[in-house]
């Protein structure tokens, strides 16, 4: 469909068309010129204006500056930023090139100014440069002031502003530009002299820095610092004439002295800016906005040095601390180790990063797996004797045995046996599983190399990782009831170091009535036991610290004093501790619970309180009947009370120490149905543990009661399947036991002792069918057996029987 105006522009198109090529024929060489220099105008930008290496700087979560690593070429040299402070960009367009907003690149009148004052001078006296032209220039590394070149700087500039904004010129200008020494750029100029941010400068100090690029040698003290005031005061002269500040603020920017010698940067987090840029640093891409609070971090740091200080008089040089946001999972304080150590102390090396043996730090995750899979309730009885598994033989701290321990207080008081034995049931296999399932990340072994000492420092693992556990647990734990009872699979996740914002991790995409990994109900009863963490009578004032704040703690040493930890956690922070020397050099008395624990707690006074502990999630829990004794399901015989348990626990077993014991009339012997009638007997219930069990359990419980010896004319009916009351304290399970030579050249004396439930009762000592002697209440013998087979046999007064057969392999 046509029309007259259709027509008519087709018309004047071709009849364009038709003349520039009679144009093109009558003017080939000028018209190709033409296109040429149109061509070398189009693309004579390179890509990258500018490829200097840059300064890695890590801001904290409001943008403020935490520390800075000087570029590869020395210079202190800030990614661009993101914005300009206004004061700034005043003054620098006041200063060199007030058209800068309108003009395209060129100032045409800055020209013939600068034209006619260097004809009056009778040489260069001023370049005309606009704000542009001196990007450009910049770009080029500040060619010769000739004719040639500045034709050239005319044509680039011309081109850059077709392509960029005059706030990018601007920002590409305050961020190249030299400020003396090895100082480039408004914001590392910024905080080299006046150390602050470019947003927070005075108008005096807007000014000096907009004037010091036109003479970047006149900051250094003592050279030619009247010419740097002079030039500075006639631009605040220029603010003033043209209204942008008055009178009153142009006397006092005026008496504001000019910067002195550079300040250092800060240095708040240095390790935590070397693992970003490990992690993320490429290119550009060298500002991290961290999710730290300067603040906080700074406190932190400041008291970790404190500490190391008082440290360092027992040799123990180094310590490391994180500070955890439980709910966004952010990392509020990093110190990865105190700078004041010193290079000789490894003061570089960023602990929690580090793998560092964990002691027994990771007890609480073995206890809530554990209650999680039903294989212990929170107060079930575990065993606490000597024990020998193999070649490994592990030991309680303080080298004594409880025989039963309810898990929860085995916990409390960190033993050694009881956990040991407990992961043995539970399966190293899945324990070591599900550690890398929690999220450690540094267990790259098989779990038969670790062996069952995983759970008493077997292992190495990260201070961060320790902690973003807790956080996660926590994390879980806090939001059940906001998620009415369901779980979000985001709860395990890695810690985050760049802040994202404001944004709600809410989602309920990823929710689920599924808890995996832990529930709601193990986790709860797993930090109820930490809150009673026992804390030695020798530390302090921070030892009344549980009665202003609740906190879910644990501790760690690592075999040699080599390694001090401390964890905790309360709704809102979770918080990691390591003290040690970075070298793995071992201290005496370095302990987690006395080096690493008292910094945990001052940390945790930094921070502030909680509104409330953690509700417990009844929904995730059962109430059922509890045996009152051995804290397992209750069966028929037991004595209950009524508790909360983790519903997982409804899998648990029934408790297996009540037994129905039949008694005579006098109550003071077992009779059976062969030696007394069943009519005559009294039916008990009995509590009963096994004789090692008992022989330890009896001294540290004195309301235990063995159950009553059998009437010695039952004893002929009684067979050994019924339960002998004796057994093997040390050694444990013997079959091969290796026994050193001694100085003597003789092989040294093997101790053999055993439990009997009645100490009193006489014990008959017979090594290979050889009469040795009898014990009463202390059933021990030091026996030297030559290399080779023996049996060692034992038998009661009431003709119970204990039989060994073992090899003796001499070791020099």
């Amino acid at each position: 469909m046509s029309s007259p105006f259709l027509r008519s522009s087709v018309v004047k198109l071709l009849s364009v068309v038709k003349r520039f090529a009679s144009l093109i024929n009558r003017h080939p060489k000028k018209t190709l010129t033409l296109a040429l220099l149109l061509i070398l105008w189009l693309f004579c930008l390179p890509t990258n204006l500018f490829n200097k290496p840059l300064s890695a700087v890590l801001e904290d979560r409001n943008g403020d500056l935490l520390c800075a690593h000087i570029a590869a070429d020395g210079q202190w040299r800030f990614p661009p930023p993101d914005s300009l402070p206004i004061k700034y960009q005043t003054c620098v367009i006041a200063f060199e090139d007030k058209r800068f907003k309108w003009h395209p690149g060129v100032d045409p009148i800055g020209i013939g100014r600068s034209m006619i004052q260097n004809i009056q001078g009778g040489g260069i006296v001023s370049g005309g440069s606009t704000i542009t032209m001196q990007v450009i220039r910049l770009m080029r590394d500040n060619p010769p002031r000739t004719v040639w070149q500045k034709l050239i700087e005319v044509c680039m500039a011309t081109r850059l502003e077709l392509t960029y904004s005059k706030k990018s010129i601007l920002k590409l200008y305050a961020a190249n530009a030299p400020y003396g020494g090895n100082v480039v750029g408004i914001e590392a100029a910024s905080w080299r002299y006046y150390g602050k941010s470019p947003h927070q400068l005075s108008w005096s100090e807007a000014a000096t820095l907009a004037v010091l690029p036109n003479s970047p040698a006149l900051i250094h003290p003592g050279r030619n610092r009247t010419a740097l005031l002079q030039k500075r005061n006639r631009l605040l002269d220029k603010l003033l004439a043209n209204g942008t500040i008055n009178a009153n603020m142009c006397e006092l920017s005026k008496e504001e002295p000019l910067p002195e010698a550079p300040l250092p940067l800060p240095q708040y987090a240095p390790h935590l800016l070397d693992r970003l840029m490990k992690a993320e640093g490429s290119g550009n891409n060298l500002r991290f906005k961290s999710t730290l609070e300067k603040a906080l971090q700074i406190n932190i740091s400041e008291l970790a040095a404190r500490r190391q200080k008082l440290n360092s008089g027992n040799e123990v040089h180094n310590l490391a601390a994180v500070v955890m946001d439980v709910v966004s999972g952010e990392v509020l304080a990093y110190v990865g180790n105190v700078v004041g150590a010193g290079k000789e102390h490894g003061a570089s090396v960023d602990i929690l990063a580090a793998p560092r043996s964990t002691g027994s730090i990771l007890k609480p995750y073995l206890y809530a797996l554990a209650l999680e899979s039903g294989d212990i309730l929170p107060n079930s009885l575990l065993r606490d004797v000597p024990t020998q598994l193999g070649d490994y033989k592990p030991e309680n701290y303080y080298e004594n045995y409880d025989g039963a321990v309810p898990a929860k207080r085995a916990l409390i008081r960190s033993l050694n046996i009881p956990f040991v034995l407990l992961l043995q049931q539970y399966g190293l296999e899945k324990f070591h599983f599900n550690l890398q399932r929690l999220g450690l990340t540094t267990l790259h072994k098989s779990p038969d190399h670790y062996g069952l000492s995983l759970i008493l420092g077997g292992a190495e693992a990260k201070l961060l990782d320790i902690t973003n556990i807790y956080a996660c647990m926590a994390r879980r734990l806090g939001q059940y009831y906001d998620r009415n009872g369901q779980y979000s699979t985001d709860d395990f996740g890695p810690p985050q170091f760049i802040y994202q914002g404001t944004k709600s991790n809410k989602s309920k995409q990823n929710w689920s009535k599924s808890a995996e990994k832990l529930s709601a109900g193990a986790i709860w009863h797993t930090f109820e036991a930490m809150q009673e963490v026992e804390r030695p009578s020798n530390s302090g004032d921070w030892e009344l610290f549980r009665t202003s704040r609740p906190i879910a703690w644990k501790t760690g040493t690592s075999y040699g004093f080599r390694d001090a930890w401390a964890a905790g956690v309360t709704p809102r922070y979770a918080v990691g501790v390591w003290v040690g020397n970075a070298d793995g050099e071992g201290r005496p008395g370095l302990m987690g619970v006395t080096a690493a624990a008292p910094v945990l707690f001052e940390i945790m006074e930094q921070l502030p309180s909680a509104d409330r502990w953690f509700d417990p999630p009844y929904d995730d829990m059962a109430q059922i009947p509890v045996c009152r004794q051995s804290g397992w399901r209750a069966g028929e015989h037991c004595q209950a009370d009524t508790v909360w348990i983790p519903k997982t626990g409804l899998k648990a077993a029934v408790c297996p120490n009540h037994q129905l014991i039949h008694l005579d009339p006098t109550s003071q012997w077992q009779v059976n149905s062969d030696c007394a009638s069943p009519a005559e007997m009294i039916h008990q219930p009995w509590f009963i543990l096994p004789p090692i069990e008992e022989y330890y359990y009896k001294s540290k419980n004195p309301s235990y009661l063995p159950p009553p010896p059998y009437r010695p004319d039952c004893l002929a009916q009684q067979t050994v399947a019924q339960g002998s009351p004796m057994q093997w304290i040390y050694p444990k399970d013997i079959a091969r036991i290796y026994v050193p030579i001694d100085l003597s050249g003789q092989l040294s004396s093997t101790i053999f002792q055993v439990a009997h439930r009645n100490p009193d009762t006489e014990i008959y000592w017979h090594l290979d069918e050889t009469f040795l002697g009898t014990t009463k209440t202390f059933h021990q013998k030091a026996l030297q057996p030559p290399v080779g087979k023996h049996k060692l046999t034992l038998v009661d007064q009431q003709g119970y029987r204990l039989e060994s057969v073992f090899e003796i392999v001499g070791k020099k």
